[in-house]
């Protein structure tokens, strides 16, 4: 019975995954993401039939390639579709007796997902998706299960852990500025840090900030040893923070993981 579930929550994944598709394509260009309500090709604009929309299995069938114009389609529409199944399972498994923490992870899931890869292909972060993330934490932190104590001590415990967040990422902007004497933090981060401040409380955000940071560094490593980019370049940090986020979600990383002792 539980394979079942899990299987239909692979299944649900794929298809939100499919729409985050279209959140993700549309809203950096300020389009709708309800009209038009069928997809179309980026590059010739052909309205998709459904058979050839299916999650992973149209991209697959049609080889990467719109059936109309030949051209190839971004990998990044399976692979969203797949990582939003996955976290999709991942949370449904491991949250599925607290009915309301479900779908406090799931909603936050999804939205950083649109802003880890909006941030990644564009350097932005809408401050509406900062502001959802907090709400949804504000809202259900009375379900949450790394506070403790009354409804009204719960609800403190996120609104501390939003300000926590805002100010740390805001005091590595200001440090980050005097250091290299330009921008080293996005204003967008500064929001976001407090929304995974709302979802995580204090030792969440810290805890995400420090394997964002240790994520990003091997991230900016990397690219620097394959010559795709240069020291001081600037790379986005919404995409760390975001995976960060939702693997705290999933099971909190303890600051004693990072420290022999606190």
């Amino acid at each position: 019975m539980e394979i079942i579930l899990i299987f239909i929550a692979v299944i649900i994944g794929l298809i939100i995954g499919s729409f985050l598709n279209v959140c993700i394509h549309r809203i950096p260009k300020g389009l709708s993401i309800i009209r038009p309500r069928r997809s179309l090709c980026p590059k010739c604009s052909n309205t998709l039939n459904f058979y050839d929309n299916i999650p992973v299995v149209s991209f697959i069938v049609l080889r990467g390639k719109c059936r109309n114009c030949k051209n190839p389609i971004s990998a990044r529409y399976p692979i969203t579709e797949l990582i939003t199944a996955f976290i999709t399972a991942l949370m449904f498994f491991k949250w599925s007796s607290n009915p309301f923490w479900l779908i406090a992870v799931l909603l936050s899931s999804y939205i950083f997902i649109i802003i880890a890869i909006i941030d990644f292909e564009t350097l932005m972060i809408a401050d509406i998706f900062s502001y959802a993330i907090g709400f949804i934490g504000l809202s259900f932190s009375f379900f949450n299960p790394y506070f403790s104590g009354e409804p009204l001590q719960k609800l403190a415990q996120s609104a501390i852990g939003a300000l926590v967040g805002a100010a740390l990422i805001w005091l590595l902007a200001f440090i980050g500025k005097k250091i290299y004497k330009k921008e080293a933090v996005g204003e967008g981060d500064i929001f976001l840090m407090a929304a995974i401040g709302a979802m995580l409380g204090i030792e969440g955000i810290i805890s995400s900030l420090i394997m964002a940071s240790l994520f990003g560094s091997v991230y900016g490593i990397t690219l620097m040893i394959l010559k795709k980019a240069k020291r001081f370049d600037h790379i986005p940090f919404g995409p760390f923070l975001s995976l960060s986020a939702i693997i705290n979600m999933y099971s909190l990383v303890k600051l004693n993981t990072f420290f022999f002792y606190i």
